[in-house]
C-alpha cells in the first residue's frame, strides 16, 4: 500500500473503538477470543474520609495495578496491605493468575517485596534521575496457602 496518510484521528473516531476491535480480532488468530478487561476497584475510609484506594483491571489472567494511594496519615498502619490483598483476592476470583505494576523508585518498592512481589524489570533514570521499577507477584501462590 503506497497511498496513505498519517493524521491526528477525532476524538469522535477513537471513542468509536475501531482500532482496538481490529486488533483484537487479530489476536483472536493467535490466542482465541478472550474476555473485556474486568475493573478492580477497592477503597478506604476513616469515618467519611477517603484514605486510600486501588484501581486495576484484571485481563488475560493479570490483575494490572495502576494505582495504589494512601494518605500519608494512614500509611504504616497496614491499610495499604489490606486494600492489595482485597484487590488480590478479587483478582483470583475474576482468573488473575498473576500481579503487574509499576512503581517510582521514591515510592513503593519496599512495600511491595514485603507483599511479596519482585522487580522483574526497571528503567533507570526514567525522570529527574529516578527509575520506574516494574513487579509481578505470581497470586496462584494464594490459592493454595489461604
Amino acid at each position: 500500500m503506497e497511498d496513505f496518510e498519517i493524521y491526528t484521528p477525532s476524538a469522535d473516531e477513537v471513542r468509536s473503538g475501531e482500532l482496538g476491535r481490529r486488533m483484537r480480532q487479530f489476536n483472536y488468530q493467535f490466542v482465541g477470543e478472550y474476555g473485556e478487561a474486568q475493573p478492580v476497584w477497592v477503597s478506604a475510609r476513616s469515618g467519611e474520609e477517603l484514605i486510600g484506594g486501588l484501581r486495576g483491571f484484571v485481563f488475560l489472567n493479570w490483575l494490572r495495578i495502576d494505582l495504589l494511594f494512601v494518605d500519608e496519615r494512614a500509611r504504616r498502619s497496614g491499610v495499604g496491605a489490606k486494600l492489595l490483598e482485597s484487590a488480590e483476592k478479587q483478582a483470583i476470583d475474576l482468573g488473575a493468575k498473576c500481579a503487574a505494576l509499576e512503581t517510582f523508585e521514591w515510592q513503593a518498592r519496599n512495600f511491595y517485596l514485603k507483599q511479596g512481589y519482585e522487580e522483574y524489570a526497571r528503567l533507570d533514570d526514567y525522570i529527574k534521575g529516578f527509575g520506574l521499577i516494574h513487579m509481578k507477584k505470581e497470586l496462584a501462590k494464594l490459592r493454595t496457602s489461604k
